[in-house]
């Protein structure tokens, strides 16, 4: 009986350390054990062109991770660089390139990915099917957004039109409103003409409602992300880059999101509108936690980039931005 028990006992032994064994080599290549060891919170704000993928990014990385919790909110890229330089959150988004002053206060940022800046049109104005056609070069939008030499859309197309144009900016400070006064004659938001509104929503809005309205915004904030296709009473005006009259066969990349982001990645959209998008925090990140996000970012959670409507950075970006979190 007692050799039996002894039988009896090392053989439960071993079928437990098999038992845990097996279990180990199921966990996915250790993700499980990083699940049970990583926790903790980490806090974003800022820009409205980036809060789309960071949202996603929060998502699936809380899915990796249970117990820890991304709380994103948008405001603007002037929000994002401020909270994260008071230290009031973790990383900000930001939407524009870092400035010498930005620098200066001890800024620090990673590229993420990139998307662009669109000039957007009501859907339903009677010129649509022209604009598809001429599109509009830019000294016409530079008549439009800085000198407000062009105040009718007959001025706009040269049809003798007296319909007014409604012009929208951004009132808040922001990466879409810099970004699209840099690409016309590189100009500065406070340079920009029209009626001031908040955020994305605000100009998108704002566009819908008036039928002659044009306006500028992130191209999250103008396509579906599951149709591909403009939101409903959003057109995008086509730009006339070579300034001919016509929209050419390689300047005709506008009727959905796709064509759009093969134009960014290929170049034929210029940057700027065009530009890439960053976090950023006072000086380098301290916290594991935080580290260990920006690198998933840049490494497995890249392959939600796509899918959310952004252009994936290029390969030798990736590398040279992750060198930065070493």
């Amino acid at each position: 009986m007692k050799i039996k028990g002894l039988a009896y006992f090392f053989l439960s032994v071993l079928f437990i350390v098999l038992t845990l064994t097996i279990t180990s080599c199921n966990t996915g290549g250790g993700s499980a054990s990083s699940n049970d060891q990583m926790k903790g919170k980490i806090t974003i704000s800022g820009a409205f062109a980036l809060y789309p993928l960071t949202v996603k990014w929060a998502e699936e990385f809380h899915k990796l991770h249970p117990r820890v919790t991304v709380n994103v909110s948008a405001g603007g890229a002037g929000k994002g660089m401020a909270d994260a330089l008071s230290k009031m959150v973790d990383l900000g988004m930001y939407s524009k390139e870092v400035s010498p002053e930005e620098k200066a206060r001890g800024a620090w940022w990673i590229a993420a990915a990139k998307d662009a800046v669109l000039p957007v049109m009501n859907a339903g104005n009677p010129y649509v099917t022209n604009l598809d056609k001429t599109g509009v070069d830019k000294q016409k939008l530079y008549d439009v957004f800085i000198t407000e030499n062009v105040k009718t859309w007959g001025q706009m197309l040269g049809n003798g039109s007296r319909d007014e144009l409604e012009v929208f900016t951004r009132s808040d400070a922001c990466g879409a409103a810099d970004m699209w006064a840099r690409f016309l004659n590189n100009n500065k938001q406070e340079d920009l003409q029209g009626v001031g509104v908040n955020g994305d929503p605000g100009v998108a809005d704002a566009v819908r409602q008036n039928i002659f309205g044009i306006g500028y915004n992130n191209m999250n904030f103008v396509f579906d992300m599951q149709t591909r296709k403009p939101y409903q009473g959003l057109s995008v005006i086509p730009i006339d880059l070579n300034g001919n009259g016509k929209i050419d066969k390689e300047e005709d990349f506008y009727h959905n999101l796709d064509e759009v982001m093969a134009a960014i990645n290929d170049g034929r959209y210029p940057s700027p509108p065009a530009r890439q998008l960053y976090f950023v925090s006072a000086g380098k990140p301290t916290s594991k936690l935080v580290i260990d996000f920006l690198h998933w970012v840049l490494t497995d959670g890249q392959k939600y980039v796509g899918e959310a409507g952004y252009v994936i950075l290029k390969e030798d970006k990736i590398k040279e931005e992750l060198t930065k979190l070493q």
